[in-house]
């Protein structure tokens, strides 16, 4: 019988933060598969882990996910771990996982910190749907286009970022976005963990004598529906009734579901758009 993935979900910080199955798993599979094992090796030393590791990272993510297929078709169970948090979260995993899928693999999840999760929980923004981009891209021109994504995002959005880069992305963000409510965690789980619930203008100023220091998950308010039911009615309204019934008759809609299409968008009833192009027919 083939073997199986084990997902393991390793402390962002706290070493306490592990839990029980996950440290059994790990002292019971055959082989650990580590983002870094120099940083890893630091873990299975701390609890008295014996098991054999080798790396799988972002440069070996394909060619080694192959051979590590390989073994768990002998029969061989494999963890895999990244440096901090749940594997498959902003790291190479998610290659591993899509193609032990395709091969058979057997894949579970042993679920445990993530510092999304671990951040936006304490952010004093909303929880109930967010929006996890990770870092943001290195390509400009990607970069550019996730903002310009993020724009009318209602959901709270939650961003991983180096310290040597933070200032950079919170001006683009402040470009893109405009100044928003936002929560700046840093070393979340550590000695100096630290929750800043701030705008992106005050964290900014805040910048300009302060080195930004330590990991950080920005997670910043979305935009409320009503501000861009607003916007958009605005911008219904800077054409006249007659072009915006042109727009979707020219889709195919009837005169009927056109009114009806134009009344709701102006938060209007029908009866006004009819009374109102009646009353211009009969000019």
């Amino acid at each position: 019988m083939s073997g199986k993935l084990f997902l393991c979900a390793t402390p962002i910080g706290n070493l306490e933060d592990i839990t029980f199955r996950v440290l059994r798993t790990l002292k019971e599979v055959d082989l650990i598969a580590a983002e870094d094992t120099r940083n890893s090796i630091k873990l299975l030393n701390h609890f008295d882990i014996k098991t054999p590791m080798t790396s799988y990272h972002e440069f070996n993510k394909i060619e080694k996910a192959y051979v590590l297929i390989d073994k768990m078709r002998e029969g061989l169970n494999i963890a895999l771990i990244t440096d901090a948090g749940t594997p498959g979260i902003s790291d190479p995993g998610e290659d591993l996982v899509r193609l032990c899928y395709e091969a058979s693999i057997e894949v579970t999840s042993l679920p445990g910190p993530a510092a999304c999760i671990t951040a936006l929980t304490r952010s004093c923004l909303s929880t109930r749907r967010f929006a996890f981009e990770a870092f943001l891209p290195m390509d400009k021109k990607e970069r550019k286009q996730i903002l310009d994504e993020l724009v009318n995002e209602t959901r709270t959005i939650i961003l991983y970022e180096a310290p040597h880069r933070l200032v950079r992305t919170l001006e683009e963000l402040r470009e893109a976005l405009g100044n928003r409510r936002m929560t700046l965690c840093r070393e979340l789980t550590k000695r100096h963990e630290t929750a800043f619930q701030t705008t992106i203008d005050d964290l900014l100023h805040y910048y300009e004598t302060e080195k930004p220091l330590g990991e950080c998950v920005l997670v910043v308010e979305g935009r409320s529906h009503e501000e861009l039911k607003a916007e958009e009615q605005a911008s219904w309204e800077s054409i006249s009734i007659e072009e915006h019934m042109a727009i979707y008759e020219g889709k195919g809609m009837s005169n009927k579901d056109a009114m009806k299409q134009v009344a709701k968008d102006r938060g209007v009833t029908k009866r006004d758009i009819y009374q109102y192009l009646l009353e211009q027919k009969e000019k």
